[in-house]
């Protein structure tokens, strides 16, 4: 393999990267919503380098690939909560776009480091 640890992986270092963008944008989220929705946000997107990093702290590829897909859903729940910001006007489009991009990179990333665990 090409790295050590979860922390050598790319799409652990994205979504770390990931975590503080969302942590800026729900802070503009309105003051009402610090309990739900920006909450619900933060969670989502912890939990994507959480569960690559538990996963890999696992002792097969098997356990490993189970959180890459735990993973996985935690980013298309960040991508539905982007979508509720947006339909609720609390954000714009194109403040949720660089989210929302980054969101479908590390997605593409997770996929292929299945595929690569599966081989």
């Amino acid at each position: 393999m090409k790295w050590r640890t979860y922390k050598d992986l790319m799409v652990w270092q994205r979504s770390m990267s990931l975590v503080d963008d969302v942590y800026i944008l729900t802070s503009k989220l309105p003051v009402f919503e610090q309990y739900a929705l920006s909450s619900q946000m933060r969670r989502s997107v912890v939990s994507i380098p959480s569960n690559i990093a538990e996963g890999q702290g696992r002792q097969t590829n098997k356990e490993f690939i189970n959180f890459l897909y735990i993973a996985n859903g935690s980013r298309c729940e960040l991508e539905t909560q982007l979508s509720i910001a947006v339909r609720q006007n609390y954000i714009t489009k194109e403040q949720a776009k660089p989210v929302y991009t980054e969101c479908q990179e590390i997605g593409k990333m997770l996929t292929k480091l299945i595929q690569s665990l599966c081989e």
